[in-house]
């Protein structure tokens, strides 16, 4: 069995689906591996790394699809809605394909990678369970997102982030307010602590005050009550706009009194909600910064715009996407291992096993056999369920 590794084609993208210390454990199972030339390049991979650790370098894209029984990327078709289309014709039925597809986006899209007959299996559709624990590519890649949306703000605040006592006086410390407090909230608490921050974190669901507070921040309660905060795999409910409503009013304060604000409030397949209007950045103090880790989501703070920095009201709000690309070299690192993992998972007896009683199987195969599969995604779009 082959698992080929093509260079990420995303305008920008700097990670690549895997790195060299995990193809030893990859040939151990009885997989090779072939790597697009240059494809490590940006993340601080060279070819030679890959050689070294027994991989094999091939010179052209092509040749990489058509080698290989496995494909792994970071950005499949449907999360690189930019140039990824372009390898739907290198694609040939029976194939594997694993990586960010984002199959909430777009049933067409969805539809298309189907088309080709690969069996494509997205690693955002991971069930957040011990057993998947080492498989979570998603939880990886926020956990950067969280750790680079504080820098980012520190950066751009013109105030320090930590208290100091100096000869010219005491400084106090940057107070930051982070709102959604998933894994993108709870690394950004304890990176903004580690730099000296007070920092403050709300999330509708319950479950996340103990979290946050185990981190050293302060959980903010506010009087209303979200409705089935969070399902079966612990991510947020959408609310009403009546619930957003009456949180936007409560949050106002919160927000007024920050210097930072970082939102990180996404709802899997849905517009990120607005929690942020142009009237509570206008009573933000000037020189305040707004960091939106939901942006390409539309964003939670109304004056965002992705892939952007506006200031606006002398509040400056990053609307970035991608951020796990811009630490390319560790984002690749802990992405190629939970795609290993998975990847093990669905070897056995040194061959590929597509067992769909197994719930991590099940859950992240999308399409197979020229089909869309996933109970989820055919909910999601309204699809007659599979007999």
């Amino acid at each position: 069995m082959i698992v080929g590794v093509p260079k990420e084609s995303f305008p920008g993208e700097r990670r690549v689906a895997l790195v060299p210390t995990v193809i030893p454990s990859l040939l151990k199972a009885g997989f090779e591996v072939v790597v697009e030339s240059g494809a490590g390049a940006s993340a601080g991979y060279p070819d030679a790394e890959y050689v070294g650790k027994g991989g094999k370098i091939l010179g052209e894209r092509a040749e990489v699809f058509k080698a290989a029984d496995v494909v792994l990327q970071v950005l499949c078709y449907g999360s690189n809605d930019m140039t990824g289309k372009a390898d739907l014709p290198l694609l040939r039925p029976g194939q594997l394909l694993i990586g960010f597809l984002r199959p909430l986006g777009s049933v067409e899209t969805v539809q298309e990678i189907a088309s080709t007959g690969v069996a494509a299996f997205s690693v955002e559709l991971m069930p957040r369970t011990t057993r998947a624990q080492s498989m979570d590519a998603l939880s990886s890649m926020a956990t950067i997102c969280g750790y680079k949306a504080v820098l980012l703000a520190a950066d751009r605040l013109p105030r320090l982030f930590p208290m100091l006592t100096t000869a010219a006086g005491t400084i106090t410390p940057a107070r930051v307010l982070i709102i959604g407090a998933g894994v993108v909230g709870l690394q950004a608490i304890a990176t903004a602590r580690r730099l000296g921050a007070v920092a403050s974190a709300y999330d509708l669901r319950p479950a996340a005050k103990e979290q946050v507070q185990s981190l050293g921040g302060r959980f903010v309660e506010l009087p209303v009550e979200a409705k089935d905060a969070q399902d079966s795999r612990g991510y947020a409910r959408a609310q009403d706009e009546s619930f957003y409503q009456r949180q936007r009013e409560l949050l106002g304060r919160v927000v007024a009194e920050s210097d930072v604000v970082i939102t990180a409030a996404v709802i899997p397949g849905k517009q990120a909600p607005v929690l942020v209007t142009r009237d509570m950045v206008e009573k933000m103090a000037p020189g305040s910064v707004i960091v939106d880790v939901a942006a390409e989501r539309g964003g939670n703070c109304e004056l965002t715009q992705a892939s952007q920095i506006v200031v606006e009201h002398d509040v400056t709000i990053i609307g970035y996407i991608n951020l796990a690309s811009t630490v390319p070299y560790h984002a690749s690192q802990m992405y190629a291992r939970n795609v290993a993992a998975f990847l093990l998972h669905l070897t056995k007896d040194r061959k590929i096993e597509i067992n769909t009683e197994d719930e991590i199987t099940r859950e992240t195969l999308v399409t197979q056999g020229g089909e869309v599969v996933n109970a989820r995604v055919r909910e999601f779009f309204s699809l007659p369920a599979k007999m």
